[in-house]
């Protein structure tokens, strides 16, 4: 990522609502090249919303004006591909608020409303090739470069000293933290990460080959909760299999085929996750048990639990955001044959069949909807190995910025010994480590979680 200047945000609309909450909130749009080295390639709109407290001071005529300019904690949502919630959606907002922060929540490009991506909007662009150049520009670099355009933006009218900002991120919203603290260090005056530290030097083929043995131990974890369930999904599979990969539709027009019913283990690293896979599960068994076939409700469920045709760019751009200079080939793919038991092939050997996690198939290209017309572009972007690079470790192993990371030790998607070796290289980064919260937990156990976090930034370790 070249450290060329990066212009200002154009503010197109600011428009500003109280919601229920006692909260403010703006809706932001901004205007930004959609490529910072080539100015005249077009631009994105990006949209973003921010909260500060509603507060009614007794004497109106008398509130500090300098409340309005709030020092800004912005927040990266994890995916990719992934928009952000309304403020009063987060249960966490009221606490960075009660810190004495104003918040933004970014839509990253692509996402929710800024400038999405789907299969109907690159199909405008042109053919595959000009679809699969136009996505390289929606990484963590360019995610970057759009937080400092917006940043000196809003921070335009405000003291020197005070245009700095705060930043948190959850999981891939952490991965951008790091390449910010990288390559636009300046911008920052702490940043926040939560199930986010990547792994910084390692490539696709490493990191799925962890994936997969930390999916592995969520399987086990599975099926020891649930033992019923290992003939409940032979027979599920077995149903699916019988008439090929086209048969069984989704309500969204889909295939919905075996390898397809595997994904749902992407849930297993959330709190409840094994829960809620063994609610399809039971569903869909009692289905088989009294028509034989499975109904609309379960094909539904199913179909939900899994939103890859709503948020395409994590299905495009999931592999290259481990690449640096090489080409991912469908690494989780790849990467599969070393672990038999996710062969769904031969239903009649002993033990269960395992569920797959945060992978990406060519196959879903074509087994969902939306994917199917985005094959062309998914397979030329699997084989460029033309990837900038996303980390300078020189930078993070003098970096000045505060650094507070939570880092889950059973944590399903990030790996935490990698977590820990980046820890160790950014300097000054303080972690809270725990074995009792999964990646999840800014949500799921939110108020430990940013105790512990905010514990390591205001006190004292001596």
């Amino acid at each position: 990522m070249a450290r060329t200047p990066i212009p200002i945000a154009k503010i197109l609309e600011q428009r500003t609502h109280l919601v229920p909450g006692k909260l403010r909130v703006t809706e932001h749009f901004f205007e930004v090249p959609r490529d910072y080295g080539k100015p005249d390639a077009g631009t994105l709109r990006l949209f973003a919303r921010s909260a500060k407290k509603a507060e009614k001071p007794a004497d109106q005529e008398d509130e500090d004006p300098k409340k309005k300019q709030l020092p800004w904690m912005v927040y990266l949502q994890g995916g990719p591909g992934f928009e952000c919630r309304p403020p009063q959606n987060y249960p966490w907002t009221n606490y960075i608020l009660d810190k004495g922060y104003q918040v933004l929540l970014l839509d990253q490009r692509g996402t929710g409303l800024s400038t999405p991506i789907s299969a109907s909007s690159l199909g405008l662009r042109g053919d595959d090739s000009v679809q699969a150049s136009y996505l390289k520009s929606f990484r963590a670099d360019n995610i970057v470069r759009d937080c400092e355009a917006i940043r000196q933006a809003l921070t335009a009218d405000y003291p020197e000293q005070k245009r700095k900002w705060s930043v948190m991120g959850q999981s891939f919203g952490g991965f951008c933290i790091t390449t910010y603290l990288s390559f636009s260090p300046e911008g920052l005056r702490e940043a926040f990460l939560f199930g986010g530290l990547p792994p910084v030097g390692h490539g696709p083929d490493e990191a799925y080959t962890r994936l997969y043995q930390r999916v592995q131990k969520r399987n086990k974890a599975y099926y020891e909760k649930y033992p019923e369930d290992v003939d409940r999904v032979k027979k599920i599979l077995r149903l699916l299999q019988r008439f090929g990969n086209n048969t069984v539709r989704t309500p969204g027009e889909g295939s919905f085929t075996a390898r397809r019913f595997q994904q749902l283990g992407i849930s297993f690293g959330f709190h409840s996750g094994i829960d809620s896979v063994h609610e399809i599960v039971l569903r869909a068994s009692n289905d088989l048990e009294i028509f034989g076939h499975l109904t609309r409700p379960s094909l539904s469920q199913i179909e939900k639990a899994l939103s890859f045709d709503d948020n395409v760019i994590y299905a495009l751009l999931h592999e290259p955001l481990y690449c640096e200079g090489i080409a991912p080939r469908w690494s989780a793919h790849r990467m599969r044959e070393k672990f038999s038991e996710f062969d769904a092939e031969n239903l009649d050997r002993e033990g269960p069949v395992y569920f797959t996690g945060e992978m990406v198939y060519p196959w879903m290209f074509e087994d969902f909807t939306e994917l199917r017309k985005l094959a062309g572009p998914a397979e030329l972007i699997a084989q460029d190995s033309d990837w900038p690079a996303l980390y300078n470790t020189e930078q993070l192993e003098k970096n000045e910025v505060p650094v507070y990371a939570a880092v889950y030790l059973n944590d399903m998607y990030v790996d935490f010994e990698l977590s820990q070796a980046t820890a160790s290289m950014i300097k000054g980064c303080k972690t809270f480590v725990t074995n009792a919260v999964y990646h999840d937990g800014i949500r799921s156990k939110m108020d430990d979680v940013l105790k512990h976090v905010f514990t390591l930034r205001d006190d004292t370790i001596d």
